[in-house]
Order: structure tokens, then sequence, then C-alpha cells
């Protein structure tokens, strides 16, 4: 990977965590790959807003637990905003319950505060050239583990019944079905017989269709619609 896609240059990183030690880590280990490049840190979510509208960074590496303004409503902002920034969500899987409300936001994917490093580098770069984390890896097992939680969602109202989704064909159901089961762009080809391009231009229609900012709420929407379910715990 040599950063940007889209501008060839590095990917510009905005570290968004109360915690000055994990920005410096961040920061350092960064310094030593030209691909990434640490363009501003922010010590809660207003600062982490308030940057992205500044300097529009291509990816926030976004703790959820932060003083004021936390990491959830900071996503939601910056995803609704016109920036094309990106969210990578920094959480602890045994402890967080809020990742769901973090993927209802807008995140495009996670990574663990205890994952190998290289693996957080490779999330950002994963995040920055427009894909998701979904399968294998710790966005499928976060929506997987939140998606079959409580009755209720993380802002606490009652879920309603799964609903068909509208206005797509049986064909982009049956994509949407696969996407949500955490199968890439090929694993669906093999599993529909298509080409791997048919696959792609699929889950780009469902893109359009459901306006998903990315495969992670494409995931959400095949969970609500029970288009995928999960055995009981």
């Amino acid at each position: 990977m040599t950063g940007d896609p889209m501008t060839g240059g590095p990917v510009r990183v905005l570290l968004a965590d109360d915690q000055p030690l994990v920005r410096s880590g961040l920061r350092v280990i960064m310094a030593d790959h030209p691909d990434l490049e640490v363009v501003g840190e922010a010590a809660n979510g207003a600062e982490a807003v308030q940057l992205v509208a500044d300097i529009s960074p291509d990816v926030v590496v976004m703790d959820i637990r932060m003083p004021g303004m936390d990491g959830i409503e900071a996503t939601r902002l910056i995803t609704a905003g016109p920036a094309t920034t990106r969210v990578l969500v920094l959480t602890t899987f045994d402890e967080d319950d809020h990742v769901y409300g973090a993927l209802r936001a807008g995140a495009s994917g996670f990574v663990v505060k205890d994952m190998a490093l290289d693996d957080i580098l490779a999330a950002i770069r994963v995040v920055a050239a427009g894909d998701a984390l979904i399968a294998p890896g710790v966005t499928r097992r976060l929506i997987a583990d939140f998606a079959r939680r409580p009755e209720t969602t993380p802002e606490g109202s009652r879920r309603r019944s799964p609903r068909p989704v509208e206005g797509i064909t049986e064909r982009e159901r049956e994509v949407l079905t696969l996407v949500g089961r955490g199968r890439s762009n090929t694993e669906i080809a093999a599993d529909l017989f298509i080409t791997v391009a048919t696959a792609k231009s699929h889950v780009s229609r469902l893109f359009t269709k459901l306006g998903a900012r990315d495969r992670v709420q494409l995931v959400i929407t095949a969970y609500e619609s029970g288009l995928v379910t999960l055995p009981p715990r």
C-alpha cells in the first residue's frame, strides 16, 4: 500500500484519544511508515469534529470513551458532514458496550487497543482505501456480538421487528445477505457463480439504493432486516 489511492500521497490521519500516551505511541509508529502521516491530534470528540472541518484528514482513529463529546457523537457528526473523512474506531472489545452505536453513527471499522500494531496500521490503510473491516476480523465479531445483544438499541429504544428491504432486486438481496455474512466480493462471486466484477457492481448498487456509506452499513442492514440472523447465546 502506498498511501491514499485517490491522491497518491500518504494517508492523512487524525488521532482522537484522551490519553496523550496512546496518541504519542501511534504517532511515533506511523513516523516509520511513509504512506501514513499524522496531521493532527484531538483529546476529545469536539476537538476531533473541529479538526476534521479544518484539515479534512482521510481517516480519524477515534477512541469511544472521551470526556465531553464521546467518540460516538463525534463519529455521527463527522460522517454526516460534507467531509469525506472516514472513521476507524479504537475500542476495547471486551468492555465497550457502545460499539454498535458507533457502527450506526457511521464508523467504517474497528481496531482493538491490544491488537498488533501492524494490524492497526493495516486497518487504517483499508479504511482509507474506501473499504471497511468486515471479515475475517474485528468488525465482524463486533457486529455479530452487538447485533444479537439486547432487545434495545444503545439509545435505549425498542428494536423494531425485522422488515424486508425494499427497492432491491432478488439478486441484490442475495448479495446483501452474503455481505451480511462477511463475504468478500470474491467469495460472493464464487457463491453465486458470477464474476468478481459483477459482484462488485451489485455491491455498488446496494450502496446507492440503500444509502449505505460502506460495507459495514450493509452488514447492519442485513442484520436489522432479518436477512442474516444469529443463533442465541
